[in-house]
């Protein structure tokens, strides 16, 4: 899990779900595939499940606390600094700010940077 701490990896997926979710849900756009964002979804359930004592991070975690990976769609996606986000990296992936695969945008900087 490179050298991110069970929390950090937590807090950056959490991030994705929203985001992403937020882009699909509410602004009918999409920057991943739907199986990368299901890896990333069904990653979270298992680092949750598997972690219960690094699941208290103070960052949506009442959101998160019974996810399964299932649906994103059941997730504050109109809070003010998800949408703000989603439309950031929505205008940073259109505006070829970040270089792109057909699977995922690589971000320049951090989750945490974008959605904190």
């Amino acid at each position: 899990m490179s050298n991110q701490t069970v929390k950090e990896k937590i807090r950056q997926r959490r991030s994705q779900m929203l985001v992403h979710s937020c882009l699909y849900y509410e602004m009918d756009e999409s920057i991943v595939s739907d199986d990368k964002w299901q890896q990333w979804a069904n990653e979270l359930a298992l680092l949750q499940t598997e972690n219960p004592n690094d699941c208290n991070i103070d960052f949506y975690d009442k959101e998160f606390e019974d996810w399964t990976g299932a649906s994103g769609a059941f997730l504050p996606l109109n809070d003010p600094k998800v949408r703000s986000k989603a439309a950031y990296i929505l205008k940073i992936s259109e505006n070829n700010y970040v270089q792109t695969d057909p699977d995922v945008v690589q971000y320049t900087g951090t989750l945490e940077e974008f959605i904190s």
